[in-house]
């Protein structure tokens, strides 16, 4: 694992070649009445330690405008029905990121349906992510699909799609994120970098969702002097990703140290 995380060529060529032996029946499932999101898993030589770089996990924070306001996410969001089937039929010329896929001469001949999808959702993230955060659609490297994530609370499916931020160093947040979050893949790879987040639901969501206290999974972050909390549907993407490519499973919830923090009507709504 040590080797994988100092060599950017070897970790990136394990990456891809891990998540193209993922059967595509297990990357794009959906239950009727859900609404389809991409997002992109965002990986780089981003973070910094000791002043040499390091691959890290790159995220935004919600703002307090959007729907879960302050939670960290992976970039992306709903599709746009004419739009992003225009531009997944770019993604497949050549020098495009998909075409750039090395599974993707495979996808097309034995999964042509499959591979149909992962062009829109690759699409819809890569125009999600230009919009929040201006991230360069050219300038990264498509490293392959995760299984679906459903949202119980939204009624949504989330569709992960894993890539590469090579150069591009700077990113512009638009009104949706209040900053950048790069959090070092060594840090999602440690044990104790684990905790269990106990929240407790206000009068209104404990009404609506028949819930009063549960304890969910978390990794909480120091990122410029303020504490961050990984937790929900972005914290499973990110654990299925770490088991899938190392290996690595967090401990059990129930061992952790507990962080309290209570979840408001404002988290489905967003605060103006």
């Amino acid at each position: 694992m040590t080797k994988l995380l100092k060599d950017p060529t070897v970790l990136i060529r394990h990456i891809s070649r891990v998540l193209c032996d993922i059967a595509p029946s297990e990357c794009f499932t959906g239950n009727p009445g859900s609404f389809p999101s991409a997002v992109l898993l965002l990986l780089g030589y981003h973070c910094e330690k000791e002043n040499m770089p390091e691959p890290c996990l790159i995220l935004n924070k919600r703002s307090r405008k959007v729907r879960q306001p302050g939670d960290l996410c992976c970039p992306g969001g709903s599709m746009m029905p004419v739009v992003d089937p225009a531009l997944a039929k770019l993604l497949t010329l050549p020098g495009f990121p998909l075409a750039r896929w090395h599974c993707w001469q495979d996808w097309r001949d034995r999964h042509p349906g499959k591979a149909r999808q992962a062009a829109l959702f690759l699409a819809t993230g890569l125009r999600e992510c230009f919009e929040e955060m201006r991230l360069n659609p050219l300038g990264v490297r498509f490293l392959g699909p995760l299984p679906s994530q459903h949202l119980r609370m939204f009624q949504r499916v989330i569709y992960p799609m894993a890539v590469w931020v090579s150069r591009q160093k700077r990113f512009v947040p638009n009104w949706e994120v209040e900053k950048i979050v790069h959090i070092p893949l060594r840090y999602l790879l440690n044990p104790s970098s684990y905790a269990c987040y106990r929240l407790q639901f206000s009068p209104y969501l404990k009404k609506k969702f028949n819930r009063h206290i549960e304890d969910y999974l978390c990794v909480p972050y120091r990122h410029e002097d303020e504490q961050e909390l990984l937790w929900g549907a972005t914290l499973r993407i990110v654990t299925v990703f770490l088991d899938t490519v190392f290996g690595f499973r967090p401990p059990d919830v129930a061992s952790l140290p507990v962080i309290p923090g209570i979840l408001e009507k404002e988290y489905l709504t967003g605060s103006m």
